[in-house]
């Protein structure tokens, strides 16, 4: 019994997922067999493409010869700022605040870089290619930590260094727990949003230290032991004496409550 060959079926070819080196060559090689006799259809079949690929090659080589099969590398569109002004936006959004360039909002988002290029560098982007400037400068919207802009580094390492394990080593001896007494609750310097910043560092935005909050107050320890309470009204020395005997209620241990002064 004769066996017949069987072709497997092709698949047709996606030209825009071949590379341009590639696409090249096949141009060329193209228009030498068809130079030989073959049909743009068998050429383009044997490509895996369609055969108006190939009347595409034939007609560009017949306007203008082998060399405009060549692949031209796309110009693609120009980008409206220099280098030197790309490294500017850097500069100015990277580590900084938009306060400090005169708006009122204190996150930076695409809008407002985009205002800033306009304003210093006369220049108009769309929001997608102030987006697409921030990414390539290495650059993506984060949420930002929060420091108080009145706070002490000085102050701050002291405490790191001296005050908080001379208090460590006094908890011990007593044999007593470090609480650590925070009033907090609703808050009206909560940032909420993103920022831009360069990629893996968190941004910093400075917000008021003394927090305006209401209706809790809390503890915590190093080993996660965790107290709280709720309560209306300002948080005056009755309350706070109140507070405290709640929270030692059923207590053995004494506890060392340190307070952040606000």
């Amino acid at each position: 019994m004769p066996v017949s060959a069987v072709q497997p079926s092709m698949k047709k070819r996606d030209g825009r997922l071949v590379s341009r080196a590639v696409l090249e060559e096949m141009r060329l090689m193209a228009l030498q067999r068809m130079g030989e006799g073959e049909s743009p259809a068998e050429v383009a079949s044997s490509f895996g493409l369609h055969r108006g690929w190939a009347y595409k090659v034939l007609a560009r080589a017949q306007e203008g010869g082998a060399g405009a099969l060549m692949t031209r590398k796309g110009s693609g569109r120009p980008r409206t700022l220099t280098p030197a002004q790309e490294r500017q936006v850097f500069g100015w959004v990277n580590g900084k605040n938009p306060r400090q360039h005169g708006f009122a909002f204190g996150l930076w988002t695409r809008q407002v870089v985009r205002e800033l290029i306009e304003k210093k560098c006369a220049a108009r982007l769309s929001l997608a290619s102030v987006g697409t400037l921030l990414a390539r400068l290495g650059l993506s919207p984060q949420k930002p930590l929060q420091h108080a802009y009145q706070r002490d580094p000085l102050a701050v390492a002291q405490w790191e260094k001296q005050t908080y394990p001379a208090i460590v080593t006094h908890a011990k001896r007593e044999k007593a727990e470090i609480d650590f007494w925070d009033a907090s609750g609703f808050r009206a310097d909560a940032v909420q949003g993103r920022t831009w910043a360069v990629k893996g560092v968190t941004p910093v935005v400075a917000v008021p230290g003394q927090r305006q909050s209401i209706s809790a107050a809390s503890a915590v320890n190093s080993k996660g032991g965790f107290w709280f309470a709720v309560y209306s009204g300002g948080l005056n020395g009755e309350l706070f004496v109140a507070l405290l005997k709640r929270m030692m209620k059923g207590r053995r241990r004494p506890i060392h409550l340190v307070l952040d002064g606000s």
